[in-house]
Formats: structure tokens, sequence, C-alpha cells
């Protein structure tokens, strides 16, 4: 008997049932197609609702570094995300206390563009941005002073001021992507 069933009394294994959806087998994350798949279905999608929702996800985590007056120094200034394999981009705008996502032909002072991992990964600070940047996997054009002030203000912002839901989706939603990536890469 081992010593799991042995603590338990009971001839049956005690351990926890896995329910959590990062505590099964991986093996079905190769049948999941890559986000630059998913990208014509994205599409259909109303341009405003997508930069409504952007705008929405950055003011959240970045609420608290508006309230303290972190973010002033960059009012006026136009930051580009790319979403490379997505075939998106988001042009923001910071005012006094907010993001406003412009157009997105809107030309950005500083543009960061990478696959939609490795910006979850950056994001979730799973990976290091230099890391990220070394290894070609994220860009930075246009303005790079900026794009660098911009890059130490998020590291400089505490954690713990993002909110928990958030945290927790940033955290999930990178290591799933990562996960899926790798497997899909294994299998093909």
């Amino acid at each position: 008997m081992t010593p799991v069933k042995a603590m338990a009394g009971i001839g049956v294994d005690a351990r926890p049932m896995a329910t959590d959806l990062y505590a099964t087998p991986r093996s079905w994350l190769r049948w999941l197609p890559p986000p630059a798949r998913l990208a014509p279905l994205l599409a259909l999608l109303p341009s405003q609702l997508r930069q409504r929702a952007f705008e929405r996800a950055a003011m959240h985590a970045l609420s608290a570094a508006f309230a303290d007056g972190a973010m002033a120094d960059l009012r006026g200034r136009r930051i580009g995300v790319e979403i490379a394999d997505l075939g998106q981009r988001f042009v923001v705008e910071v005012l006094d206390r907010q993001l406003v996502v412009l157009d997105p032909v809107a030309m950005p002072d500083a543009c960061v563009r990478g696959t939609l991992t490795d910006l979850l990964q950056l994001a979730s600070r799973s990976e290091d941005a230099d890391t990220l940047f070394f290894q070609r996997r994220l860009t930075l054009t246009g303005d790079v002073e900026l794009g660098l002030r911009v890059r130490n203000l998020l590291d400089q912002l505490p954690w713990e001021q993002i909110p928990l839901g958030a945290r927790i989706l940033l955290h999930r939603g990178a290591r799933f992507a990562a996960e899926a990536r790798e497997a899909y890469r294994a299998a093909h």
C-alpha cells in the first residue's frame, strides 16, 4: 500500500482530484490553432468593440499608476501595441487621468510589437522584457527612450496594486498561451 493510501487508512488513493485546467494533461493543446488562425474571426468583431475592450483592460491594470501620478510625465504621448499574430494594433494616448485608444492608423510615438503569447508573458511578468527584446521576440520602434520609460514605469508598478483578478487572468493566460504554443510546435 502506498504511503498516501496508508495515511488515509483506505484502499483508495486519497490525493485530491485534479479539477484545475492547469493540473490536467496538456496533450490536447497541440490541436489548438495558433493565434494567427484566429485573426480572421477576431477581425469580424467591430473595431470599436476591440478598442474599447483594450482601453478598459489597460485602464483597469493602470488605475493605481494614474491615481498616484506615475503616468503624469507621459501625458500627451502616444504608445502603440501591435499583436503581430492576431493582426491587431492599438494606439493609446495618455491623458491626465486616463488612456484613450485612438484609431489604429494613428501614428504612435513608440510602438512595441510581438506575438500574443510574448505580450502576455511580458504583461504577466512571466518573462523579463530584456529577455524578450534580446531574443527578438518583441521589437520596439519609434521613440526608443519613450518605450524604455514606459517599460521602466510598468516594471516599477507594485504588482500588488494591479487588481487580483487581472493578475490571475494574466498569469493563467500567459501560461496557457505558452504551453499551447510549445505543444503546437512539438506536434507540427
